[in-house]
């Protein structure tokens, strides 16, 4: 029988997280120089549009394409992508949805909101390595690589994580094969609730290689390159924070007590980084500034996210505390070690990615080290940490090397110089001077025409 309280929350949760990428098209344009603010928004707009196709017609399928109905798993990395290529078969023969008990626990929803649920996740990874090459490539190039990206490395590690692959708590498992199985499920079990792993460390590592790659801004470490609109970062901060809560709380499947603790070890997290954030930049700086309040939020909502099941309210506020410190002083290793990750995707959702993935394993009541818990869990959670990733910069980096061979990753120095609005999209953020911000394509030109008429009449 299907949950409806269960689908309805689901149903919720999804279009939540699905706002979180708009969100983040916010807090990234902010981020960015005026004259690069719709490329940056559009990065992530173009990266919904595809990868949300792609995970229909192969991503579920490779993803979690044998957890009902044995799509058959490779080598414990990816799926069958052919099993449930285009989820046609997730209607029954009688037109009804088929249903999905994921956790085995009896709360069966439909398969087709368990799908749409892991597609905004999908989304948003890709969209958050965008923040680490702003200003400086070709749009193509960018979903060519949306594609791939997240047919070669996202699909394979949230199968492995989620879909009961070799860093899952399965039997075949990493964690089995270490510390051993009772049930035909590892004794220890990977801490991950909402994607510390598959999203956060993912998309920081792929956005370091990605810089690594494409190379630097012009002026980088020269000229100053400030955000050009802080209200926008701090409105996408805002609805990304609102968005994560469907994207944390969600995970859990259910309206139940463990998706209550989810909300509020999410709400304090959040707000402990802050702090830490503010109280770092005050200390370094003499200055608690509104970037780094919407940074912190971010760090603290990363971190938070692997964790948010396992801890307490008050391992939860530790968490974030120190998410938020050491994000603060992340953002400037790229001055130190000259790499070109615009708009901190590396120290806030790599480094807090991975604190937050490895605090489960000090911090988790159960298992936590901590908590009387033993060493395993943080030995484990350490090791999830650092195979995705290595597997996430090495594939990341293979498949950046193959596009600027081929199609190439940068618009000329001149499109660059001016501006990669008007040179990539023919259109500017800011209608500065009257001129129009969409090449001709707004309501100026016709009311200047009878303007000019109506002075001529005069």
């Amino acid at each position: 029988m299907i949950n409806e309280a269960a689908t309805a929350f689901m149903l919720i949760a999804s279009s939540m997280v699905l706002l979180m990428t708009p969100g983040l098209a916010l807090f990234y344009g902010g981020m960015t120089r005026s004259k690069s603010v719709l490329n940056m928004m559009m990065m992530s707009f173009g990266a919904m549009a595809v990868v949300g196709i792609v995970y229909v017609l192969w991503g579920y399928s490779m993803s979690f394409g044998n957890l009902q109905d044995g799509g058959g798993d490779i080598a414990g990395i990816f799926s069958n992508p052919f099993h449930l290529f285009g989820l046609s078969q997730l209607t029954g023969a009688d037109g009804a949805a088929r249903l999905i008990d994921p956790f085995g626990v009896g709360v069966w929803i439909p398969e087709y909101i368990y799908a749409g649920f892991q597609l905004t996740f999908a989304v948003i990874t890709v969209a958050l390595i965008s923040g680490a090459i702003a200003d400086r490539v070709k749009f193509g190039t960018w979903i060519t690589f949306a594609v791939i990206w997240v047919t070669v490395v996202y699909f394979p590690i949230a199968h492995m994580v989620w879909g009961g692959g070799l860093l899952s708590g399965a039997e075949g498992g990493l964690s089995a094969k270490l510390f051993g199985a009772t049930d035909g499920v590892a004794s220890v079990l990977p801490i991950d609730f909402a994607g510390g792993t598959v999203v956060h460390i993912n998309a920081g590592a792929a956005g370091l290689a990605l810089a690594l790659v494409v190379g630097k801004r012009l002026g980088f470490g020269k000229v100053a390159m400030r955000p050009h609109n802080l209200p926008l970062v701090m409105i996408g901060a805002g609805l990304l924070w609102f968005g994560w809560f469907g994207f944390n709380a969600g995970s859990e499947l259910a309206a139940d007590g463990v998706a209550s603790s989810v909300w509020l070890n999410t709400t304090v997290a959040t707000c402990a980084a802050a702090i830490g954030w503010l109280v770092v930049e005050k200390i370094r700086d003499g200055h608690a500034t509104s970037l780094g309040a919407a940074s912190g939020v971010v760090a603290g909502l990363v971190a938070i996210t692997p964790a948010c099941g396992a801890l307490s309210p008050v391992g939860s506020i530790i968490l974030g505390v120190v998410a938020g410190g050491l994000s603060a002083l992340a953002v400037g290793l790229k001055y130190k070690f000259g790499y070109d990750d615009s708009l901190d995707v590396v120290g806030v959702h790599l480094v807090a990615g991975l604190w937050g993935t490895v605090g489960a394993g000090l911090l988790a009541t159960k298992t936590g080290l901590f908590y009387g818990g033993g060493w395993q869990q943080t030995v484990l959670q350490v090791l999830i940490a650092v195979i995705s990733l290595v597997l996430s910069f090495v594939l990341t980096y293979a498949i950046a090397l193959a596009l600027k061979a081929t199609l190439g990753w940068r618009i000329s120095e001149d499109a660059e110089s001016e501006g990669i609005d008007q040179a990539v999209h023919a259109e500017s953020g800011y209608e500065i001077g009257g001129f129009p911000a969409s090449g001709g394509r707004t309501t100026s030109r016709p009311v200047v025409q009878a303007a000019k008429a109506e002075g001529a009449n005069a």
